[in-house]
């Protein structure tokens, strides 16, 4: 069964992170992502980390170029430029992350874009959005907006200095923001036969994912507490706890409900009789006590057996995994999180997984089968491609689609 995004062209003119997040996320669904890179070295992205010998195919170019296509053009030579535009004019959506006005001093802005293909889902990401403010023009990257946000604010304990979330939280919800806005785009030209601008700002898709937190303020004025581990019911018995053999659990107790559950299974109703304890709001006032009394008694299993035996019961509760562990974990196997993929050249092991797009259909399945490009791979594959929509749109076609 055909993917949901087959058949559409992707003009890439992304790099790092948040926008090529967000055409990775197209590409997972069908589309055909062409990611246009300077000559020199391309993708900044390519070289991160401290292994220099992935150089060229680091495990965060990994990460989210799987199956796009390179071609390395100076878009600052003439005749380069053109082939960027030939590119445009073909593609049905053109995504851009380069600071507010380099695009257009490129010549490849949105209106141009507009005289070529009136039908282009342009969209531009950046820090904190294209219009006009002090703002605009401020460099911007993920622990930047992690700050500006509030984001680092809100972990923690009162006191504690910030803290930055431990991977590019802000980059990667940007990039999800915009592939949502590119469907809900094309979408709306499947309807209308229109195309449309699309400014995403690292900034504002930021404040629209921190929602359980901002909207709480805007209603109240009051901003959330930093309750560290505890969720932000404040109840003690959701949090999180050492087990018997060192592992940490977390629990999510936060009803009534919940609560009795909790005690019957754990054998101390008389939990339920003490008045400290009875109800939501003695609880959180007796906080302490109680997070005592619950934590001498998780120490008595390991942390995998409250894992599947509260589980059983209705109770939530999950052990505490590294990231590692996370990505081995049983549950994984048939869920299609998992990508298996070849990469020749490769150090070490040229059989590697990347991540899918999250979720399963009952229709044509996220996903890709080829590696990422290296730099300038595909200028052939791309320029036949040119030449072959330039002949059909002679003859009358529609110049869309890749061969």
């Amino acid at each position: 069964m055909a993917q949901a995004l087959e058949g559409i062209v992707v003009a890439d003119f992304s790099h790092v992170m948040a926008g090529p997040f967000a055409t990775h996320l197209l590409r997972l669904l069908g589309a055909r992502v062409i990611k246009i890179e300077e000559p020199r070295r391309g993708d900044a992205l390519r070289y991160y980390g401290e292994d220099r010998r992935y150089d060229g195919m680091s495990p965060a170019f990994i990460a989210v170029n799987a199956g796009k296509q390179s071609i390395a053009l100076d878009l600052k030579d003439s005749a380069q430029r053109q082939i960027a535009l030939d590119i445009i004019e073909r593609a049905d959506v053109l995504v851009e992350n380069f600071r507010p006005g380099v695009i257009s001093r490129l010549g490849l802005d949105y209106a141009t874009a507009c005289e070529l293909n009136p039908e282009i889902i342009y969209c531009s990401v950046s820090g904190y959005g294209q219009t006009q403010s002090t703002y605009r023009d401020w460099p911007a990257i993920d622990n930047i907006v992690q700050a500006t946000s509030g984001m680092m604010g809100l972990g923690g304990r009162p006191g504690d200095p910030p803290i930055r979330v431990g991977f590019p939280v802000v980059d990667t919800l940007t990039g999800q923001t915009a592939a949502f806005a590119v469907l809900a785009a094309l979408l709306r030209r499947e309807r209308e036969g229109k195309g449309e601008y699309i400014d995403v700002a690292m900034f504002d898709a930021t404040l629209a994912f921190l929602t359980s937190a901002i909207v709480p303020y805007l209603v109240t004025g009051k901003p959330l507490k930093r309750t560290g581990n505890v969720g932000y019911s404040g109840q003690p018995t959701s949090g999180v706890f050492e087990a018997g053999d060192g592992r940490m659990i977390s629990l999510g107790v936060v009803q009534q409900r919940q609560f009795e559950v909790l005690v019957k299974f754990l054998d101390r109703t008389e939990w339920l009789d003490d008045p400290r304890f009875a109800s939501p709001e003695s609880r959180r006032n007796h906080a302490d006590e109680l997070h005592e009394l619950l934590e001498s008694v998780i120490a008595t299993r390991p942390a995998a057996e409250w894992e599947s035996s509260m589980s059983g019961v209705g109770i939530p509760c999950g052990m505490v995994r590294s990231v590692g562990e996370a990505a081995e974990f049983e549950h994984l196997s048939g869920r299609g999180v998992r990508l298996p993929l070849e990469i020749p050249g490769l150090p070490d092991n040229e059989q590697v997984d990347i991540v899918n797009a999250g979720f399963l259909t009952s229709g044509g399945q996220p996903g890709v089968d080829a590696p990422p490009p290296r730099l300038d791979e595909h200028r052939q594959v791309v320029l036949d491609w040119l030449g072959q929509e330039k002949g059909r749109r002679n003859h009358g076609g529609t110049g869309r689609g890749p061969g």
